[in-house]
């Protein structure tokens, strides 16, 4: 009798972390798996850790390998963390890609601004629809969130069905797009789920996320009580949100001016869906100084304290056409991402120097979050009546957490796992039973480089102490052809008696090569190496720090 296919299951990233998600399925024998892969998304840079850094991508050096059992990329929802690394990393797997028409239809946009992008197919499944990817059936189950056509994929094999969430809440009045379709997830509840891959970013919070209509009454309130320019910021996926200040617009009679590139692209992605059909056209940015101040409202990026995008831009009062003054206001309809307070707080107060009065959701209800509080994880449990539940996307805090709320709510098995382990999930009794290669990928300008490489972590070094270089010319003799030349970036000027740290380095370097036997002077990579060790030395004792330091001997 033939041994029956085994499901598995791999994080690649999104597991122990918001963003950067990347999932794996795979079914087979252990020998022979046909592979799935569901979103490919970034997580951003920390330019205090990793500057320079752009964009982390996981690693998919195993999905490479399995290239040719690799049936296909199934997309939940279009927003970076789960679509951001496809234009870098589509090209080493090569593999179909299959998405609902927004999602196709934003990826195609995007594509069309990077120069240089390859040219990808996308297959547009219909939402509620169903697609065979290899011996993978998937259905799109619309479910809420703050972009239009988010899904959560039931994963139907020979092995049992799996429910892989991807971004959700329970939204029984959003003011775009279905709300989450809970009579199919209750019928898949009674037709049997083995195991449901769940959020996990709202977990540490009771109760519910609020709707997006009240989101939208709080916003016509603020900008119909409004008296001079007013600005909104938001995350410009966020096709509702977008929906909701073109409403308070028209009823406070004012225009919306569109500020910034991505903001643009979404807007004009959503108009071509049908997603903004009814609403009013909205006006560029040469019109907004040509307009009375209350009578325009600035929608722009750069919610989360972008330097390039156009709020920073305001705030700085270099922006070519925005400005604002003294009594305009700036709602800032987003929550700050962990990791970008500093950058918006600089923002909010460069526009509080300049009069601007700031709004946020501290003050009013002008953001709720996509995902689900407690409450709708428990409703999601009991539709859906999972064998065993894995959360996913989320730091290790809210997966314990909804580890914790899976277990009490009765399901039977619950697995808290790390990017990498490789989970069996049936049939029989699941359990973690490998794993496979998991990384980083840093985008660095337009090179990706492995989270190992000398040069990111150079950078840091330098970053936190300067750099010193030292350049030396030898004669075939060993002796000095001429005075060293010294160039140290990054280092105080003087030490604390007011030494001058060029001259300490110097007859650093000079006497370190006088005292040196001529065997070793002649030897240039000898002499190189003892004056780097003197030269960080002297420096170490005089500043507490040790640079880097890069010594050139020359021979003449």
């Amino acid at each position: 009798m033939a041994k029956p296919e085994e499901l598995v299951f791999a994080p690649l990233g999104g597991v122990g972390e918001i963003g950067m998600n990347l999932s794996i399925y795979g079914l087979g024998s252990r020998q022979q798996r046909a592979w799935m892969a569901v979103d490919l998304g970034v997580s951003f840079g920390d330019e205090e850790h990793l500057p320079g850094i752009d964009l982390i991508m996981p690693d998919i050096s195993f999905l490479e390998k399995e290239r040719k059992n690799l049936m296909g990329l199934v997309l939940t929802h279009a927003h970076e963390d789960h679509f951001g690394a496809i234009i870098d990393l589509w090209p080493k797997l090569k593999c179909p890609i299959y998405a609902t028409q927004f999602s196709a239809a934003l990826f195609e946009a995007k594509c069309a601004a990077e120069r240089n992008a390859p040219k990808i197919p996308v297959t547009v499944v219909p939402s509620g629809g169903r697609v065979d990817v290899g011996p993978f059936n998937v259905e799109f189950i619309p479910v809420a969130h703050s972009i239009p056509e988010a899904h959560a994929l039931a994963i139907h094999t020979s092995a049992g069905t799996v429910l892989h969430t991807g971004d959700w809440k329970i939204d029984p009045t959003p003011t775009l797009g279905a709300p989450t379709d809970e009579k199919r997830l209750r019928e898949l509840g009674e037709e049997g789920v083995l195991a449901l891959i769940g959020d996990s970013t709202n977990a540490v919070r009771d109760g519910r996320s609020p709707s997006e209509a009240e989101v939208a009454r709080t916003i016509i309130d603020l900008v119909k009580a409004a008296k001079g320019r007013v600005a909104v910021t938001t995350f410009a996926s966020n096709v509702a949100r977008i929906k909701a200040v073109a409403a308070a617009a028209k009823a406070a009679d004012r225009e919306v001016v569109v500020v910034g590139r991505a903001m643009e692209r979404v807007v004009q992605v959503a108009r071509e869906c049908g997603y903004l059909d009814g609403v009013q056209n909205f006006r560029s940015p040469e019109v907004y100084g040509h307009l009375p101040q209350d009578k325009v409202l600035a929608l722009c990026t750069g919610s989360q304290g972008e330097p390039r995008a156009a709020l920073a831009r305001i705030a700085n009062d270099d922006h070519p056409e925005i400005t604002l003054n003294r009594g305009d206001s700036v709602i800032f309809s987003s929550r700050t991402i962990p990791g970008n307070e500093k950058a918006v707080g600089s923002i909010i107060n460069n526009l509080v120097l300049q009069g601007v009065e700031i709004i946020t959701d501290r003050d009013h209800l002008v953001h709720v979050s996509g995902h689900p509080r407690r409450d709708e994880l428990r409703d999601m449990i009991g539709w859906v009546k999972p064998q065993l539940l894995i959360p996913v996307h989320g730091e290790a805090l809210h997966l314990n957490e909804h580890a914790k709320l899976a277990r009490a709510a009765g399901v039977p098995r619950v697995l808290v796992v790390r990017n990498g382990d490789l989970i069996k999930l049936g049939p029989g009794d699941p359990g973690i039973i490998g794993e496979v290669p998991s990384g980083r990928l840093y985008k660095d300008g337009t090179i990706l480089e492995d989270s190992r490489s000398r040069a990111v972590v150079e950078r840091r070094r330098m970053a936190f102490s300067g750099c010193a270089f030292v350049a030396i010319a030898m004669t075939e003799q060993g002796e000095l052809a001429d005075d060293p030349e010294v160039d140290l970036v990054g280092i105080p000027d003087k030490n604390r008696a007011g030494e001058p740290f060029d001259d300490l380095v110097f007859d650093a370097v000079v006497s370190t090569i006088e005292g040196l036997p001529k065997a070793r002077r002649r030897d240039p990579d000898a002499l190189g190496e003892s004056v780097r060790r003197a030269v960080r030395a002297v420096i170490n004792e005089h500043w507490g720090k040790k640079p880097p330091c890069l010594v050139h001997v020359l021979t003449v």
